[in-house]
């Protein structure tokens, strides 16, 4: 099977989502769950003493244990592979806590910026042996990944409850991410910051506008 010639390791992170998003029925196939979740462990194991950059697609298949080809049918490239551990691990974490946001609710975004301010904290505490930039901080992969899965979650339920104003749903979703994971950063790396539950109703009021939501 010819590997597509386009596709290069060495491509910048998107500014738009580049996860595959398979049709009901493939995500339901659990051969398909089971690839998934081994080449998206193999990259979680590589990063705790690899960085991002230098790491193949070829080093992830290996770890894995799957052929190249194998891998281009499920993600187009590591950056995809990235996002998807990203947002298994971010769902997760919102699905636990019963958060699930519809564009209309400003508790639901209260529980989003909840989820972003704790996912960082346990991302910075799961790769604290990891080669990380400087403390307190992820790598731009990382902060890359954690904002485009933000934005598509408000972007989903900002197209269900449109509103009003004439902006695109996608430039509010995009408003929107950048600055709830800047606020969250900022906050993370204050010294002797506050509880995340005492800075997320802070972030929350600053966001709920650009969502066009009340306070």
């Amino acid at each position: 099977m010819a590997l597509p010639p386009a596709i290069s390791d060495d491509s910048p992170f998107p500014g738009e989502p580049r996860t595959a998003t398979p049709d009901a029925a493939e995500s339901q196939d659990p051969r398909v769950r089971r690839t998934r979740q081994i080449l998206q462990q193999a990259l979680a194991e590589l990063l705790q003493s690899r960085e991002f950059d230098t790491l193949s697609v070829q080093e992830i298949t290996d770890a894995a244990g799957v052929n190249r080809a194998t891998f281009y049918a499920h993600y187009p490239d590591k950056f995809a592979l990235l996002e998807c551990m990203i947002a298994g691990r971010f769902h997760a974490l919102l699905e636990g806590r019963g958060v699930a946001f519809d564009g209309s609710c400003n508790m639901a975004l209260l529980g989003i910026v909840l989820g972003v301010c704790d996912f960082l904290t346990q991302s910075l505490r799961q790769g604290a042996g990891s080669k990380c930039p400087k403390a307190n901080q992820l790598p731009p992969h990382m902060e890359s990944a954690i904002i485009s899965v933000v934005r598509g979650m408000l972007l989903d339920g900002i197209r269900k409850h449109p509103p009003e104003g004439g902006y695109s749903p996608e430039l509010i979703a995009s408003a929107a991410s950048w600055a709830i994971y800047g606020a969250a950063r900022e906050w993370l790396q204050t010294p002797d910051h506050p509880p995340s539950e005492e800075a997320a109703p802070a972030i929350q009021r600053l966001v709920a506008p650009i969502m066009h939501l009340g306070g």
